[in-house]
């Protein structure tokens, strides 16, 4: 089951895929987005879901892990997201075992957001409060 969702990841050029009740689903945004959007409007597509991803950080697990996936599977997967998984009793598989996401010349800013969270829940509010900000300083610009 979990090695078509790979295939689709592969041959769609797509950054998530999400399997929930046997239905399919791609998604493309850049980063957490999608997972994002996911848990805020349509929490029900993660509950129970198989995901495929192309990277899950530790922002990534714990948005997966409060939205309740049941598989992952990460192209790429950062050791810092692997503690949120395995509490979460969440079987996960990979292409590449990284140290930390990083983007350009040094981490990205999602591992350094969640950084100080100690759980998934903790690592969700710090994203969501960041991407409150971002959205209000889009706001205040001219």
């Amino acid at each position: 089951m979990m090695q078509a969702l790979i295939e689709i990841l592969h041959r769609e050029q797509c950054s998530l895929v999400v399997r929930h009740d046997g239905e399919v689903s791609t998604y493309g945004k850049p980063g957490v987005r999608d997972l994002e959007h996911l848990l805020k409007h349509q929490p029900a597509v993660l509950k129970g879901a198989l995901v495929a991803d192309k990277v899950v950080g530790k922002a990534a697990a714990a948005l997966m892990v409060v939205g309740g996936v049941a598989q992952v599977y990460a192209e790429v997967l950062s050791e810092k997201a692997v503690p949120f998984l395995k509490k979460a009793q969440i079987p996960y598989t990979y292409g590449t075992l990284v140290n930390a996401i990083e983007e350009g010349a040094g981490r990205c800013p999602l591992e350094a957001i969640t950084a100080p969270a100690s759980t998934p829940k903790q690592a969700v509010e710090l994203l969501f409060a960041h991407f409150r900000q971002m959205q209000a300083r889009r706001h205040l610009s001219p």
